[in-house]
């Protein structure tokens, strides 16, 4: 029988009792006289469900929850009280109490009788799991548990001024705080942009990763850094644009001399004609061609006019190749500009497909990939559109979705999109005609983008688990994979030689468990074998607990000098494999032939991802000794030189050919320097090599 305390015994309180009176909780409340007496007796679950009153900036007074949990001695106290993000986690720790937050209104009341049956329950998971507990036998099973952490299950609240204001603020939290659990664009991807530095006097473009509102034009995402690269190569193989940062030089540099830069740095072009050069260019870049095309034909005429033959010649070339990319554009619209977002499904996860449409033509597109929720289209669609435009450099007039947002939702989210484009943004849904046939192909690439990333293995459809089940299977092991122990070695030419160990426990990364060695056998000369041997030998000669596998990355040659010490402490029964990357070959001990995986296998993705979690680990920890020592000094090496008296030294010689010519009193007069000091600087510079070497190790 399980102990049940409700503390708090107002609205919330008084739904809890119903919904648990089958179980005769006991009610405390101060308040009330007949509950007012705290029960003497061992209390297993209590629920919090004492008010939290909002005060004057939004926030709420979280005191009497305080008060309420430090008086509590049960074995799980569940708040169901309104609680700010972090709450929980700083009463954990100030009172040492077990925690779950259940806010009340996100769970099965919302005090009406349509409130959804589920409860959304946040902490750890073993606690969770036996407040569940109590509702699965109350409920007959027929009830939905969500399991989280206390912060999402916490609730944090800002007072706005109106919906649009409440839009604008949550999108630019998201952006802020990119969360975890956030619907949308979880990967945290950073697209290029091309950037025209319109601010300039004499505008440059070239790539970036970072928005600035700095006056510049950004024209982008571009999912497809390829493409935009080439992108920029055509342009400035037809406009010789600037692209150096230097200007008022006396003379131009090779770009110049070669047709590819109109030398604006030197003075041999105007403002006026250098912007009508960018102005083509933004043109092209905002899908203008046909305009661009009129534009170039009276620059054209206007220079064979004022017999210019060689500025008409340049801008004849300009107009071929915009024609010849019209050309190679297909014409999708009348004309306009407008996005069409098409949305699939399948049991990997959820792909968003985007269509850039600019004066009527297809000019780009990018995607996004999701993991599955329970999410309907329509609410994976608004939280899309709330944070993908929020960030985007330019909003079309219209927008194509296969499912409208709500009706409400609608409203603010044209209101909101209008006030950013400084024009009418609207949502459609078409049923007919081109605008329907676009947004049928853009769910049609979408689907295909989630069927190609499952075959090419990018995604799997098994748990980590499972696939660690499935390469005990595929290695024909008798216990289950709850530990898997992988090594790595890394070096250059034998200089800064490391080991990596990284472990993975039922198929998921413990990265408290990863250790890393710097190898002392074969420092200086590069030999994977005998270091390979070092490691494992300083692994397991001491071990505290045995893996229930063993990776070597490498071959039989990696393998059969890791089993050659792991054998001789005795570890006969401690299975080991070696993995080669070529073919991802794995070898087993005994056997000549190897074993290979399928392509597609998730025991074979667990295996890589193992194998190249360790050579990461590994080059990571070579990389910072590498540069350690690539920064250390040779002053470093001698006795008596610290941080202060090298800088004194540099600042005072410039050079270590100074250093090396100054004599023992000059190197004295240097500021912090004394003569004992002075002398064994004055030595060291003229010992023979060999020595030197020596001082140096």
């Amino acid at each position: 029988m399980t102990n049940v305390l409700i503390l708090g015994y107002g609205n919330i309180g008084k739904h809890i009792y119903d919904e648990l009176k089958t179980m005769n909780p006991y009610i405390y409340d101060p308040n009330i006289p007949q509950y007012n007496n705290y029960p003497k007796i061992n209390i297993d679950i209590a629920f919090v469900c004492v008010p939290t009153d909002s005060q004057a900036d939004g926030s709420c007074d979280t005191s009497i929850v305080e008060k309420t949990i430090k008086k509590c001695n049960a074995e799980i106290i569940v708040i169901k009280s309104a609680i700010p993000v972090g709450t929980a986690e700083y009463l954990e720790k100030k009172h040492k109490k077990r925690i779950v937050v259940s806010p009340e209104y996100y769970g099965t009341t919302q005090h009406s009788d349509n409130s959804p049956n589920f409860l959304i329950l946040g902490g750890d998971i073993k606690d969770c799991v036996k407040v569940a507990q109590i509702y699965y036998t109350i409920k007959n099973g027929k009830f939905r548990i969500i399991y989280t952490t206390s912060k999402v299950a916490e609730i944090e609240t800002i007072v706005t001024d109106s919906e649009v204001e409440a839009l604008i603020l949550e999108c630019n939290l998201i952006k802020k705080h990119r969360p975890r659990y956030n619907i949308m664009l979880k990967d945290d991807k950073t697209y290029p942009y091309l950037k025209v530095t319109l601010q300039e006097d004499f505008p440059r473009i070239y790539v970036t990763r970072r928005q600035l509102r700095d006056g510049a034009k950004y024209y982008g995402p571009y999912a497809d850094a390829g493409a935009m690269h080439a992108t920029v190569k055509l342009l400035r193989s037809m406009f010789p644009l600037r692209n150096c940062r230097k200007m008022n030089t006396d003379r131009p540099c090779l770009q110049y001399h070669i047709k590819r830069c109109l030398a604006p740095c030197a003075g041999y072009v105007s403002r006026e004609d250098y912007g009508k050069m960018i102005k083509a260019v933004c043109m092209l870049l905002d899908g203008r061609t046909s305009e661009l095309e009129r534009e170039l034909k009276l620059q054209m005429q206007q220079a064979a006019e004022n017999y210019a033959f060689e500025e008409a010649a340049r801008v004849r070339d300009q107009l071929q190749a915009v024609i010849r990319i019209n050309e190679q554009q297909k014409a999708v619209t009348s004309g306009g500009d407008l996005d069409i977002v098409g949305l699939a499904k399948d049991s990997s996860g959820t792909c968003l497909q985007i269509f850039f449409v600019r004066g009527g033509k297809l000019i780009g597109r990018d995607n996004f990939f999701l993991q599955n929720d329970d999410d309907s289209d329509q609410e994976i669609l608004t939280a899309f559109i709330k944070q993908y435009y929020n960030e985007a450099s330019f909003v079309p007039r219209e927008i194509l979705l296969p499912v409208l947002p709500a009706a409400d939702e609608l409203i603010v989210l044209e209101e909101w999109l209008t006030a950013r484009a400084g024009r009418k943004v609207e949502f459609l849904q078409p049923r007919r005609g081109t605008k329907r046939e676009l947004l049928h192909l853009a769910v049609e690439n979408a689907a295909k983008l989630l069927e190609e990333r499952l075959r090419k293995g990018q995604v799997s459809l098994k748990t980590e688990e499972q696939a660690a089940e499935e390469l005990q299977k595929a290695l024909q092991l008798p216990n289950a994979l709850e530990r898997i122990d992988c090594f790595d070695i890394s070096h250059t030419q034998g200089t800064e030689t490391v080991a990596s160990m990284v472990v993975f426990r039922n198929g998921k990364p413990c990265k408290k468990d990863y250790r890393r060695y710097k190898i002392e056998s074969t420092e200086g000369k590069p030999d994977d074998f005998k270091s390979m041997q070092e490691v494992v030998y300083r692994r397991y000669k001491d071990y505290e607990e045995l893996p229930s596998l063993v990776i070597i990355d490498g071959g039989k040659g990696q393998l059969s000098s890791a089993l050659e010490v792991i054998r001789g402490l005795g570890l006969h029964e401690l299975p080991v494999i070696g993995l080669a990357k070529r073919e991802e070959e794995i070898f087993t001990e005994g056997s000549s032939e190897s074993i290979l995986l399928d392509r597609d296998s998730a025991s074979l993705h667990l295996i890589q991802r193992i194998r190249d979690e360790a050579h990461r680990f590994a080059i990571t920890y070579h990389r910072k000794l590498r540069s350690k020592r690539n920064l250390v000094s040779v002053l470093d090496h001698i006795e008596g030189i610290g941080t202060k008296r090298r800088q004194a030294l540099w600042k005072r010689f410039q050079s270590l050919d100074a250093m090396k010519a100054a004599s023992v009193e000059e190197l004295a007069e240097v500021e912090g320097m004394n003569y004992p000091t002075a002398q064994r600087i004055y030595d060291f510079f003229r010992l023979d090599l060999p020595e030197k070497r020596e001082v140096l190790k």
